[in-house]
């Protein structure tokens, strides 16, 4: 057996999507378009929401978080994969590995429970309208980002110290584009039974719990909207869900997909593609989804552009 310090001295390869420069200009190309638009449509979107004092409201407060996380979280692998792509070479040191797991696991997390706090912001808003803007205060909105944040950090320090005190002797191949948990654990040389078992817990007991207040909160959302007399009253009330329940769909259907489940079970199908889904694809989409379907945040566009409004 080699010393245990083997893969901090060697670091590691990321075989991205496939051998030689030449295979990796289709993805270097999509993963640039991507970026950009992620990027461009994110910061408009925070900008706007800065400028705007309509839209100054707890809703629009998590939104330009929402952004913020999205921002982050795509910046903290696109980057180092298309610079991998350019320049032909996929090595990453042991250290930067393991800063980019624990800002990926950070950022991702953190977006989770935001989106627990934003179904919590719907339900009171909907549910009990008198009391909104006392019960979901500045300091209360402050402090459910800061939670978010929080548990992702706590969250990534766990899932960050368990798999880098592995031993990697072996192969220094990730069968990834980026430094992530399952496809580190199934390299590892040491035995990953408790690395298994954190993993599966900590991300089913996370993506269950949030997911249970998204669920509870909408179950009484959707009941107080039914009660709604008015076709206009229960359209508007859909309307200012429609665009958070999408995108609670896609993350946690994806993230479920991919975390809440043994490692070896991710062998099964293609990791790659469907992590560029929800590391790429969902951050881009966020900001249209709430563009398109929010009459608010259209008007603001409008205004912000010298128009009157979009219709």
């Amino acid at each position: 057996a080699r010393a245990d310090n083997c893969t901090a001295q060697e670091g590691f390869v990321l075989q991205g999507f496939g051998n030689g420069p030449g295979a990796q200009v289709v993805p270097f190309v999509v993963f640039l378009l991507i970026y950009m638009i992620t990027v461009l449509w994110n910061a408009s979107m925070i900008l706007l929401i800065c400028a705007n004092p309509s839209l100054h409201t707890p809703m629009y407060f998590f939104l330009m978080n929402l952004s913020v996380l999205d921002l982050c979280f795509t910046t903290t692998i696109a980057p180092k994969a298309m610079a991998s792509f350019l320049v032909g070479s996929n090595s990453i040191s042991h250290n930067e590995c393991a800063a980019q797991f624990f800002l990926f696991s950070v950022f991702l997390t953190a977006e989770g429970f935001l989106l627990a706090a934003m179904a919590y912001d719907r339900y009171t808003a909907i549910c009990n309208p008198l009391l909104y803007p006392v019960t979901m205060s500045k300091w209360l909105c402050v402090r459910l980002v800061a939670g978010s944040i929080f548990s992702g950090c706590v969250n990534s320090m766990v899932q960050t110290g368990f798999t880098f005190s592995l031993r990697y002797c072996g192969s220094r191949e990730i069968d990834h584009f980026f430094c992530d948990g399952p496809p580190l654990i199934n390299l590892a040389t040491s035995d990953t039974y408790v690395n298994n078992l954190v993993m599966f817990t900590l991300c089913g007991f996370i993506i269950g719990s949030t997911f249970l207040v998204v669920f509870v909160s909408y179950f009484y959302i959707i009941s107080t909207i039914l009660r709604i007399r008015s076709a206009e009253g229960r359209h508007k009330a859909f309307s200012t869900c429609t665009s958070h329940m999408i995108t609670v769909s896609i993350l946690y259907g994806s993230t479920a997909f991919m975390y809440a489940q043994p490692t070896w079970v991710s062998l099964l199908y293609p990791r790659k593609a469907v992590s560029v889904f929800y590391t790429f694809i969902i951050p881009m989409v966020n900001p249209l989804i709430y563009s398109l379907r929010n009459k608010e945040v259209k008007d603001a566009w409008g205004r912000t552009m010298g128009r009157k409004s979009w219709e």
